[in-house]
């Protein structure tokens, strides 16, 4: 990825981010980060990827929310971001995040506890 579209990717997470704490749908999780973005080089599409701390009917309703809030979402950026085009955003569920903890926590359970040193 160049330079351009890496900067054009951080903008639109930030941007994103900030639009989401605006939302007020009830659907919506209290705890959702966007983890990462990835927009096409024609600016045609763009992956959303959202980590949302919840229960799994809290992540598909949340999922629902911000998909059904995508043409707002859409012209506030157009309007925030001065570029000529916005993509067609994709909503896409995220959970690397807890992935991780959970196998963290499975290592901590079998590896013993720290050694205690003799004398």
């Amino acid at each position: 990825m160049n330079r351009r579209m890496a900067r054009l990717n951080g903008l639109f997470q930030e941007e994103i981010a900030e639009l989401i704490r605006e939302l007020r749908d009830p659907r919506l999780a209290p705890i959702i980060s966007i983890t990462s973005v990835d927009i096409s080089p024609d600016l045609e599409t763009g992956v959303i990827n959202v980590s949302v701390f919840g229960e799994a009917e809290e992540k598909k309703d949340t999922i629902e929310a911000l998909t059904h809030a995508t043409p707002f979402l859409r012209r506030e950026l157009l309007r925030r971001i001065r570029i000529r085009h916005i993509p067609a955003l994709t909503w896409v569920l995220d959970e690397t995040i807890e992935e991780a903890a959970r196998i963290l926590e499975l290592m901590r359970k079998v590896s013993p506890g720290p050694e205690k040193p003799a004398g």
